[in-house]
């Protein structure tokens, strides 16, 4: 639902905007504007796009998990694409994926969102964490000491780290 609606309105929002700009500088310099920015989009999606591609195979040469570069060039792909279409609000979201220097933010509000969305779906994420970490992870719960065990229980004492 919520998806359908910024499809409708995303639109509406950036030939408003446009309108507006047009009046203010004029329909030439809006276009050599969005021409401009087209350009430049591609220009930093090509740059981008392959550092992005290279950390990427270097993670999985490394034997490593290669989450943070799979965001990264998620980010970068998604912000060529925001420059190359036309709108001055599209760009804006285009250049905060794909610059370097604000991707690192764009990465943390982009999973902040995923993590709130995972754990409304109920997935354990702390456990998940560290199976893609490949860390051993014990499931398990705390047991009051003081109060009286079963035959069958097993209670390890000590402390988790």
């Amino acid at each position: 639902m919520l998806f359908m609606a910024l499809v409708v309105a995303v639109p509406i929002f950036e030939v408003w905007l446009l309108i507006q700009v047009g009046h203010q500088i004029g329909v030439l310099p809006t276009i050599a504007i969005l021409v401009a920015e087209a350009i430049l989009g591609g220009w930093l999606l090509k740059r981008e796009g392959g550092k992005a591609w290279k950390a990427l195979n270097d993670a999985l040469g490394t034997g490593r998990m290669p989450s943070g570069e799979m965001t990264n060039a998620a980010l970068v792909l998604v912000g060529g694409v925001l420059l190359m279409l036309p709108g001055f609000a599209s760009d804006l979201i285009g250049f905060f994926f794909l610059l370097p220097f604000t991707r690192p933010w764009a990465r943390r509000i982009v999973g902040f969102f995923v993590a709130r969305r995972v754990q409304s779906l109920g997935v354990n994420v702390p456990v998940m964490r560290a199976r893609l970490r490949h860390e051993d992870l014990i499931e398990g719960e705390v047991v009051d000491a003081t109060k009286r065990q079963r035959r069958d229980d097993t209670v390890i004492s000590g402390e988790i780290e």
